[in-house]
């Protein structure tokens, strides 16, 4: 024979020993006496079933069957589960838009203090709705931590615009307050 059939005898020979032969070889440099305490082989769990031992398969079916069991006994009418789920809707509906509203409120105060050029900048707090002065703390806090989004608007007379018409200029008033 030559090298190439022995090689390819070798390796018939393993794959036709049986199963049992190969799944019991220790696969470690233990013995099968040394191995470790809750290592099953398949012959232990081979003779657990030719004794009657648990069946992981039995243990599922009757899970399953209790399940059913259960379910049967705890299921509603079909339209008082519509019903309810009708309701939930309705309810996430309300909540959206009561959500809408307090967020259009809080920016709309945020405006009507006229310090931030920007009322979306401060950031939504239900506080803000119920109390002013923590309204006024919040704006005054982001105001010192970012003073750049304060409002630029100019307050009082700046010199310019449309004015109220001035009194005429005469020589003869100017001499006469000067006179006094």
């Amino acid at each position: 024979m030559t090298k190439k059939q022995l090689t390819e005898e070798t390796v018939t020979e393993e794959l036709m020993t049986e199963p049992d032969e190969r799944d019991t070889a220790p696969v470690s440099n233990e013995t099968p006496e040394t191995a470790t305490e809750g290592v099953t082989t398949t012959d232990t769990l081979e003779d657990e079933r030719a004794e009657g031992g648990d069946d992981p398969t039995e243990d599922t079916t009757e899970d399953t069957t209790e399940d059913d069991a259960d379910a049967e006994a705890e299921t509603f009418p079909r339209e008082y589960v519509e019903k309810l789920r009708k309701e939930a809707a309705d309810a996430r509906v309300k909540a959206k838009r009561a959500d809408d509203l307090a967020a259009r409120l809080h920016t709309a105060l945020v405006a009507a203090t006229g310090r931030l050029a920007d009322p979306s900048d401060l950031p939504f707090d239900d506080a803000h709705l119920e109390d002013a002065d923590a309204l006024n703390a919040a704006v005054d806090a982001l105001l010192a931590r970012k003073p750049h989004l304060a409002s630029r608007r100019p307050v009082g007379s700046i010199g310019q615009g449309a004015t109220s018409p001035a009194d005429r200029v005469s020589l003869a008033g100017i001499l006469r307050h000067n006179a006094i």
